[in-house]
């Protein structure tokens, strides 16, 4: 596991809840793996379980890997997999990450990579313990122009699923993945900007037509590369905005708001917009909501 966030410790705890899975996680936040290899970690939440993972800050302590996870902030990944590139060079490596083009970056360090999207969400309490917030489906295939063989990602696939995290292994996995990027690109922005959850962002009205406006650019863009998406962006929207799944969910991006981090906009809005000016579409609302959360983001560092 490289990068063990909120949904990178999801995936680590449940891993490690299977005899015939050994689970190392890398993660550069030393309070968080003095807490995993002294105490275990601990999911609380929609799940409760605490996985007893391998866990270290130094990624030369990384032994070969068959599968890599890799979960970190989109613009950490370079960093991340080239530190741990030699324990994952004969494995499957696969990004459950949000936004676009990690894939291409962790191809840049390993061979097998495997394109993914994972809809479990949550959020760290205090090192050592993540609040799972939100249960979903990941859905996981080869990374076309660097592809992991098939069988490969149908094996990790099994033991997510085995581990308690329902995963598909799919031959063409763009679909599942735009819907996914458009959802959190329509949605996680307006959240950052406005402090309101999922929910509350869905039931103003103005700020839902604003919400449909981001999801048709998207749509648009991925329509232009020939990509079809395995379900409405819409119906995800309005399904994750009632009280049983989302309402009250902080999107991470309004999470790193609230903290003052940088955020992933680049790779979510800033994304669809880099490939709507590579494929001729205009994406005016993605734009302008990138360089707002790039304003926010820069008037704190004054």
């Amino acid at each position: 596991m490289v990068g063990c966030g909120a949904v990178g410790s999801l995936f680590a705890a449940s891993l490690a809840q299977l005899d015939d899975v050994d689970v190392w996680a890398y993660d550069l936040d030393g309070d968080h793996v003095r807490a995993m290899r002294e105490h275990g970690l601990r999911i609380s939440g929609a799940g409760e379980l605490v996985g007893r993972v391998q866990a270290t800050t130094d990624a030369a302590e990384l032994p070969p890997c068959d599968f890599g996870i890799v979960a970190t902030k989109s613009m950490h990944t370079g960093g991340a997999v080239e530190a741990a590139a030699h324990a994952l060079a004969a494995g499957a490596v696969c990004s459950v990450q949000n936004g676009l083009g990690n894939e291409e970056t962790i191809a840049e360090h390993v061979p097998r990579v495997v394109r993914g999207t994972t809809f479990p969400a949550g959020r760290v309490v205090e090192p050592g313990h993540v609040h799972w917030d939100v249960k979903g489906d990941t859905t996981i295939g080869p990374f076309e122009p660097s592809p992991a063989p098939l069988e490969d990602v149908e094996r990790l696939a099994d033991a997510c699923t085995r581990a308690g995290l329902p995963t598909a292994a799919v031959a063409d996995a763009r679909g599942p993945q735009w819907r996914k990027v458009i959802f959190n690109a329509a949605t996680n922005p307006i959240g950052a900007l406005t402090g309101l959850t999922h929910g509350r962002v869905c039931e103003d009205r103005a700020l839902r037509r604003l919400v449909s406006g981001l999801a048709d650019e998207g749509k648009a863009v991925a329509g232009a590369q020939a990509i079809e998406l395995d379900a409405d962006p819409e119906e995800l929207i309005d399904y994750a905005a009632r009280p049983e799944v989302a309402y009250d969910h902080k999107a991470s991006m309004l999470q790193d708001v609230e903290a003052r981090r940088q955020t992933e906009i680049d790779y979510l809005n800033g994304g669809i917009a880099r490939f709507g000016r590579e494929h001729g579409v205009a994406t005016p609302l993605n734009e302008a909501v990138t360089a707002l959360v790039k304003g926010l983001e820069a008037s704190w560092r004054r």
